[in-house]
């Protein structure tokens, strides 16, 4: 009895196994993304691709368009090669890109007053801590002043040292 309590247990736990190896198979499967959608013209991809190396994916933000695997990146990546495919130029797409997501999409905005505050905010901001931090310290020095002691003073603190040395 014993051996067929036991015969039965190993099915069990082999049949287990079977099943964890196959869920684990395909839980694998519900994780990939489709591939990259590439040019049927390979010089087209090879535009498309210095296109996008200059502009900035809006989702990863310090990631070029053609380095980011975001879903979004890949839809800006096939209306590059959709407006290609048209026969726009690279300024008339990078025109398009602009209009719709503003200077960001650039790796390199122009300097115009709406980009002021991407060419001059970290200046500023640096500028402001610095400033902060002097006004600080300088308000800082004066709460600081060395206040003498009273005579009193002096004589408890004596009394406390000699006390301590005693113990």
């Amino acid at each position: 009895m014993t051996n067929n309590l036991a015969r039965l247990q190993l099915v069990i736990i082999g049949r287990l196994c079977v099943l964890a190896m196959v869920l684990a198979t395909f839980s694998w499967t519900c994780l990939a993304n489709e591939a990259p959608l590439v040019a049927e013209d390979p010089a087209l991809e090879k535009r498309m691709l210095n296109l996008a190396e200059n502009l900035r994916c809006l989702v990863c933000q310090n990631e070029s368009l053609a380095g980011s695997r975001a879903d979004f990146a890949n839809d800006l990546r096939r209306e590059i090669r959709e407006q290609m495919q048209a026969n726009k130029s690279d300024d008339e797409i990078i025109d398009f890109l602009v209009a719709r997501y503003g200077d960001f999409v650039l790796y390199d905005p122009p300097l115009k007053p709406t980009t002021w505050l991407l060419w001059f905010g970290p200046l500023v901001f640096f500028l402001g801590g610095v400033a902060t931090l002097t006004f600080y310290l300088r308000h800082r020095r004066t709460q600081l002043e060395e206040s003498s002691l009273t005579e009193h003073q002096r004589k408890q603190i004596e009394s406390l040292m000699k006390a301590a040395d005693k113990d």
